[in-house]
């Protein structure tokens, strides 16, 4: 990590990274807090969520052909100064005497939550355009690291202003850091890349999948490779429901559950680096979803301490997964179709998850929580299933290919 940190591109982009992270990650954090203690909340953020991932799923094709056809340094530095403008908006309400209701909360999660939405492919498609192959692993794992650690420090910042400050003090911070985030940007040295003599030029929303429908192998690989991070998401919603429901434990076990998460995210940012420069990003890979699929499957058979541990091997087996896997994309997907490639998978993932979500909110309801874990559990084996005989089946061969 040492030789990326050198690189004066690079630490722009970490501080840019850094600002914006922690000050909408206490946003994303104070508001959906203030919406669920809100009268009905819990059912309105529950409709809320559902509705936001669908326009999620329905635009993310599309950013990926935004990503791809723009600089990507003007649609993060777009990005950062309209989510400024509107929360500035925000905050001047509140500083002028106005009262927050539903709707203004609705929409400033909203924001953030589009913002996300650009903003992770965008930086994804930035980062393999500007740096040598050479820095992938390193540049992955570091910015794992830095996401993470992003998120300890906006959660503990966020526990103390919620109780400390109001709303429009918390947003005035947020409009600062998209300030701090646009200043890093506007000073990164950036030249848009000339499109490869050997790729063909596309531009359909959808050409990301034109381009994995001539290398199945490559589309199962990545697909299945996603399904740690796919867990995770679902488990955000399952862990709290089985921890105060199953295992009658208080809150302070799943703030302990989080930070042990979190060691373990770390870990692997900092890690996997090293040990894919060692054995290669495609067994690392494999090793990282078999990882999550074993803890995953046995984490609701055990007690409360080995549940803690495990934590941080799913955590491991996540964050070491999508390290790998992103060094993967950067070293075999053609940065002018990078985006609408990443933006295929993640369209796919917000669909499985709306099934998850939908088919286990029903379930938990009738108190079949243990179902829920089961059911991920089999899709976790599907997948490490999947990598692994995909990876044995040519997938191989089509990496050392000169693609076109």
């Amino acid at each position: 990590m040492k030789g990326i940190l050198t690189d004066a591109r690079f630490r722009l982009i970490l501080m840019a990274n850094i600002a914006s992270s922690i000050g909408s990650g206490i946003t994303m954090i104070a508001v959906p807090w203030l919406l669920v203690t809100s009268e009905n909340g819990n059912v309105l953020f529950g409709f809320i969520t559902l509705g936001m991932t669908l326009i999620n799923f329905m635009i993310t094709p599309y950013v990926g052909t935004l990503v791809d056809r723009i600089s990507r340094k003007n649609l993060l530095l777009i990005s950062e100064i309209i989510c400024l403008v509107v929360i500035l908006g925000f905050a001047i309400l509140g500083f002028s005497g106005g009262t927050y209701t539903i709707w203004h909360y609705t929409t400033i999660y909203m924001i953030g939550s589009l913002y996300y939405t650009i903003f992770y492919p965008t930086m994804f498609a930035m980062n393999q355009e500007i740096f040598d192959k050479s820095q992938y692993k390193s540049l992955n794992g570091t910015m794992e690291v830095q996401g993470q650690l992003s998120s300890m420090i906006a959660g503990a910042v966020a526990s103390y202003l919620l109780v400390q400050w109001e709303l429009q003090s918390i947003l005035l911070l947020n409009v600062a850091s998209y300030g701090a985030a646009a200043y890093f940007y506007i000073r990164l040295p950036y030249v848009k890349a000339k499109p490869m003599k050997n790729v063909n030029k596309r531009s359909g929303a959808w050409d990301g999948l034109l381009y994995l429908k001539e290398k199945p192998g490559l589309f199962v690989f990545l697909f299945f490779s996603t399904m740690p991070f796919l867990g995770v998401m679902i488990t955000n919603y399952l862990f709290p429901v089985y921890l105060s429901d199953v295992m009658k434990v208080s809150g302070d076990i799943y703030a302990l559950e989080n930070m042990i998460y979190a060691i373990g995210a770390i870990t692997a940012g900092m890690a996997i680096p090293v040990i894919a420069k060692r054995f290669g990003n495609e067994s690392t890979i494999i090793a990282g979803v078999a990882l999550y699929t074993v803890a995953i499957s046995i984490i609701v058979f055990v007690k409360l301490p080995v549940f803690l541990s495990l934590m941080f091997f799913l955590a491991f087996g996540n964050s070491g997964t999508r390290v790998a896997r992103n060094s993967y994309m950067m070293d075999v997907v053609p940065n002018e179709i990078i985006g609408r490639v990443d933006s295929l998978f993640r369209t796919a993932g917000l669909l499985f998850r709306l099934l998850a979500i939908a088919l286990f909110t029903k379930m938990i309801s009738s108190e079949l929580i243990m179902i829920c874990f089961l059911i991920l559990s089999g899709a976790m084996v599907i997948a490490a299933l999947g990598v692994f005989l995909s990876s044995r089946k040519g997938l191989i061969k089509v990496t050392k290919e000169k693609l076109s």
